[in-house]
């Protein structure tokens, strides 16, 4: 048995992107696909910060970084990570989450760009501010 004190250091989650808090009591499960993401671009500081747009991977049902040059599904913009998530040391290790699909959202404070084409994807259910 160890006794001995043991620190550990927690960030703070930046969600200034969110415009209000309208749509976040129905966040959606989801899963992130680890290997659709690149370390040094999506999660610099070793985990994936929320507000990060997300597309569903049509073949596993999974999310990856939303793209809208990409043809598995992450080309239409699905919605934006709603808390962030500590990044696995290994990209076999798929995570949980939480997707905003529905509210809105401060464009200017968001961690990735969304383009036009993302923007059309959310229409109806995602406001830009």
């Amino acid at each position: 048995m160890n006794l001995n004190p043991k620190s550990e250091v927690f960030g703070q989650d930046d969600q200034s992107w969110l415009a209000s808090a309208h749509g976040t009591d129905t966040a959606r499960s989801i899963t992130l696909d680890t290997s659709a993401f690149t370390a040094g671009t999506h999660y610099p500081n070793g985990y994936f910060p929320s507000g990060l747009p997300l597309g569903k991977i049509t073949a596993t049902g999974k999310y990856g970084p939303y793209n809208n040059a990409s043809t598995d599904g992450t080309e239409v913009l699905a919605g934006f990570l709603f808390t962030s998530i500590a990044a696995p040391t290994v990209t076999t290790v798929d995570p949980q989450g939480a997707l905003l699909w529905h509210g809105a959202v401060i464009e200017a404070k968001l961690p990735a760009a969304v383009d036009a084409a993302g923007k059309t994807d959310v229409a109806g259910r995602i406001t830009f501010f």
